[in-house]
């Protein structure tokens, strides 16, 4: 449990430092002493924390304190930190109320330590040599009921992402208003969301651009996952997976997508796959044309009505007549697959990179 629980109130940004300071102590080693020092004189950073080791070995962590903290923060933190690390006697940390997992991933990447008030910590020093990890929330415990912000949840999130993915920009708003059929104020949520995160940047004739679709469909999966945003149902080929797709590609059944590793072989080669997920709109029905048994044991097969339609959007017909669903979607479910799941998104998303041309 973490001591910040207590706090009914969300923190002030003049009380993180304090905060900070406390969760470190906690995780810091009895033999090593940690004193917050307070500047006055209004300069950033405003206050830092002296660590010295039982050695008397000590360093300066330079604290950046900011209530809220998006990806497009991290590079002005950068800059404000620099002049005052170049002479290599101090490291930087970013404090904050709440660190979402892309801010903190980000922060580590730019070799910035930090600490939010939920727990999540991160702090690296060389001289004297300490490394100090620890899991908070998940989830920002004091953001209060209405529109979720720092996420991708939810159906116009995904009608939007998915717009973005199948298709190459530049984008106008109302073009993606019209390509997602999400209303206009979820898509200008979803970019604000989007540009908080640099994952999309705006040109100066006021076109939307996603430089990176890759780090796009990554950070989707955080927030969509195939077994936990769609309802699952659990199943058996008895006749194994081939039998399967024979019966897909020939039954009446015609609202479903094949997704995960079957789909992704047909665009990237990978091993046999040992089990088939499907978007069916009817789970039952297809799973009675299809030969399939409810099982909690051995299953081969997982049917999935979608949460959201726009999961069988875009799906193509193989030669053969099986249906697949749009690669984006099959990477993204892949990415938080079971097993071997995530190294075949990897290599699908490394196959639709050099093939832009063909899927977008």
């Amino acid at each position: 449990m973490h001591a910040v629980k207590a706090l009914d109130a969300p923190p002030t940004e003049a009380e993180l430092p304090t905060i900070a300071e406390a969760l470190l102590r906690e995780r810091i080693p009895r033999s090593w002493s940690l004193e917050l020092q307070v500047l006055s004189d209004g300069r950033r950073p405003d206050s830092y924390f002296l660590l010295r080791a039982p050695d008397g070995t000590q360093t300066k962590i330079l604290v950046h304190a900011k209530r809220l903290v998006d990806v497009r923060d991290i590079s002005p933190f950068e800059e404000h930190l620099e002049r005052y690390l170049k002479l290599g006697e101090s490291i930087g940390m970013v404090v904050a109320r709440y660190l979402p997992p892309s801010v903190r991933d980000r922060l580590a990447q730019s070799d910035l330590s930090y600490a939010d008030a939920t727990g999540n910590i991160l702090l690296r020093t060389e001289s004297p040599a300490l490394f100090v990890s620890d899991k908070g929330d998940n989830a920002d415990p004091w953001r209060g009921r209405g529109r979720p912000r720092g996420t991708l949840k939810g159906e116009p999130a995904a009608k939007v992402v998915r717009a973005m993915l199948d298709r190459s920009g530049p984008w106008k708003i109302r073009e993606l208003v019209s390509e997602s059929g999400a209303s206009t104020g979820s898509v200008y949520r979803v970019i604000e969301f989007l540009e908080a995160e640099e994952l999309v940047q705006r040109t100066p004739n006021g076109f939307l651009s996603c430089p990176d679709w890759p780090a796009l469909l990554r950070r989707w999966s955080l927030d969509y996952q195939f077994q936990k945003s769609n309802m699952i149902t659990r199943w058996i080929a008895p006749r194994g997976l081939e039998d399967l797709l024979n019966r897909a590609r020939t039954s009446t059944v015609q609202d479903y997508a094949v997704t995960g590793s079957i789909a992704a072989a047909h665009w990237a080669a990978n091993a046999p796959a040992r089990s088939a997920m499907i978007y069916t709109v009817d789970p039952q029905r297809a799973a009675e044309e299809w030969g399939l048994r409810p099982t909690e044991s051995g299953v081969n097969v997982l049917l999935a009505k979608p949460a959201y339609a726009v999961a069988l959007k875009g799906a193509r017909i193989r030669q053969d007549g099986l249906r697949l669903a749009a690669p984006a979607q099959v990477a993204v479910d892949l990415i938080t697959g079971p097993g071997r799941a995530p190294s075949e998104a990897e290599e699908l998303i490394d196959w639709m990179v050099r093939n832009e041309q063909f899927w977008r």
